[in-house]
């Protein structure tokens, strides 16, 4: 009888769960001003247009579960020689904005080289008073004696009040960790904090030792309304207590989401690993997600004041460096002792219509893993796919020595373009005609890249790559850059412009753009490498300066599948093309469905 009355209970809370939707739905502040995240979207959308639904749309080498909503990754580490990828999931559906979110579960998989993936069940479902309305973010730390340890943020109530749990694989010795236990004292981490918008206090972050050998964790939050690292010190990792002081805190900002806190070492892509003493020179990153951004800021930490202190302060938010420009989101980094290198990843959101996820049956994607480390000037991060995706490519072509004039358009053939990987540089043979650059442009780099698209003639610039083209070039992606000259240094804008992507309407489709640094008179070639998987294209400048991630839906890859791939330049000054290298990419074995079951690829 007791046992049916807990049952009873439970089921009660679920339902009292999922009947606030509505409330949950306009009380909570997601950060999604231009429909990249969160329950609508900004762009236009047109109940008369029929969606175009194609499996043609799935990506064949980018983490995915085989069906349903997935957003956030969630706690990534190796551990015993496998890698784990945990990630926000709705068993229920693909989402629509009328469902519920109160169902997030941790999906779980696993792989060994970051690339194909077995699915396993989901680790932590929403079954206790400290999570009935939904297991949401949070971050893996192995402890010392490789003891894996979860914490995650659980809602409690319809409300959307938010606490931190704690959970324990059942069984180190099995190589999967299918199964993970909630501890007994969970919440480990209450809402108790005056000031605290208890809605808005979530996603903690992977474990570190600090200055007193204790271990710390900063669960992101709005405090007065200001955003806020909030810091938390524990012995054993499981009792908590609260730091006076916070890890770091801005009122450019309100809530701070998915935050992530990392050491890096200037001009080393070796990885630090955050529950070991950090060598001195290093520097510390904090990346918060909000507004549809993952923006970070490089600083140093503390140890006598247990604060992050930032090398240059920028109040205005729209300053803060992004980790990716596109459509890139709550991403999370992981130490990689396999091999000693850092990795990061982020949820890359479909921007068709919900309506097309329903019928599709499946929604978002992961970005390719990362390698991730802080340029020599020790002023930005340097971002490039870990080189196991390489063991993808096949067939590849190579020129060399080709020349782009003003108006020169060379088509790439011989891979195929709706999978690929391109690497190209371009050396403008002259710098003189590089355009002046106007400092306000910062504020504003999409609105900068839509009026000097790719088809505005410039000086250096624009030229780079047109991609998934249709045969009459109705529907093409731009992805290019431009060359500005400012007082004292040369500024490169590149842009991903979907505006012409796809012929279909009711989708969001920016042109997506950021400046970076580059010393021009000393370094002339500028490379850009583009990986295409259908609707996901992921770009790096510069050898990953700047990255922008997008997702586009061309009617063309539904049509007939065949799309075409261009080198340009519509500048007035010529650009050399002393190197193109591209590769027709694999189907990776990700989550394969076989006989409607997740099986081992």
């Amino acid at each position: 009888m007791m046992m049916l009355m807990c049952a009873l209970l439970t089921v009660l809370a679920r339902l009292a769960c999922v009947f606030s939707t509505a409330i949950l739905l306009q009380s909570l502040a997601w950060p999604c001003s231009n429909g990249e995240r969160g329950f609508s979207f900004s762009y236009p959308q047109s109940p008369k247009v029929p969606s175009i639904v194609s499996e043609r749309y799935r990506t064949a080498y980018h983490f995915q579960p085989p069906r349903n909503w997935m957003n956030d990754p969630c706690g990534p580490m190796y551990y015993n020689g496998v890698y784990h990828e945990f990630y926000q999931y709705n068993p229920d559906g693909a989402f629509d904005p009328n469902d519920s979110l109160m169902n997030m579960v941790w999906g779980h998989s696993v792989s060994t080289d970051l690339i194909n993936w077995i699915g396993l069940e989901p680790a932590i479902e929403p079954d206790t008073p400290s999570d009935i309305c939904g297991c949401w973010t949070g971050s893996a730390t192995i402890l010392f004696g490789e003891q894996p340890v979860i914490i995650y943020t659980g809602l409690i109530d319809r409300k959307a009040n938010q606490v931190q749990n704690i959970a324990l694989p059942k069984n180190r010795s099995d190589p999967y960790l299918r199964e993970w236990a909630k501890v007994g004292n969970n919440p480990v981490i209450q809402h108790v904090i005056p000031g605290l918008n208890s809605s808005h206090f979530r996603d903690p972050t992977t474990g570190w030792i600090g200055p007193d050998g204790l271990w710390r964790i900063a669960v992101g939050a709005e405090v007065n309304g200001i955003g806020t690292a909030l810091l938390y010190k524990s012995k054993d990792f499981m009792n908590w207590t609260r730091i006076a002081r916070p890890l770091y805190s801005n009122n450019a900002l309100n809530m701070w989401e998915c935050l992530d806190f990392f050491a890096v070492l200037p001009g080393s892509n070796n990885g630090l690993d955050m529950s070991s003493q950090i060598p001195s020179g290093a520097k510390h990153v904090l990346k918060v997600s909000i507004n549809s951004c993952d923006m970070y800021i490089v600083g140093v930490y503390d140890l006598k004041r247990d604060e992050f202190v930032p090398d240059t302060v920028q109040d205005d938010n729209r300053l803060w460096t992004r980790i990716d420009y596109g459509t890139f989101y709550a991403s999370k980094s992981f130490f990689d002792s396999k091999h000693g290198r850092r990795v990061i990843w982020a949820w890359s959101n479909e921007t068709d219509s919900y309506s097309d996820d329903i019928a599709k049956g499946w929604a978002g994607i992961h970005s390719i893993p990362r390698t991730i480390w802080l340029d020599g000037d020790g002023k930005q991060l340097i971002q490039w796919p870990v080189e196991e995706i390489e063991s993808l490519r096949i067939n590849e072509i190579n020129h060399q020595g080709l020349e782009l004039k003003k108006g020169d358009l060379f088509e790439i053939k011989g891979i195929d373009t709706l999978q690929a990987d391109v690497e190209i540089d371009f050396e403008p043979t002259s710098i003189d005609d590089a355009e002046p650059f106007d400092p306000s442009w910062l504020f504003d780099p999409r609105k900068h890249c839509r009026e000097a698209d790719a088809s505005a003639h410039g000086g250096i610039g624009p030229f780079g790559l047109v991609i998934l083209a249709s045969d009459n070039m109705e529907e093409h992606t731009a992805v290019h850059f431009r060359v500005y000259k400012s007082q004292e240094k040369y500024m490169i804008l590149m842009c991903s412009d979907l505006r012409r992507s796809s012929l279909r309407p009711g989708l969001y489709t920016p042109a997506y753009g950021g400046f970076f640094e580059f010393d021009l008179e000393n370094e002339r070639k500028i490379s850009l490498r583009t990986l295409i998987d259908r609707s996901a294209v992921e770009s790096f400048g510069s050898g990953g300066r700047i990255c922008i991630t997008a997702r586009v839906y061309p009617v063309a890859l539904v049509d007939d599948g065949t799309t075409h791939m261009y080198a340009f330049n519509n500048g007035s000054t010529t650009v050399r093309v002393p190197q193109l290298r591209a590769w027709s990419m694999k189907r990776a074995q990700v989550n394969v469905m076989k006989g409607g079951n997740v099986i081992d690829a």
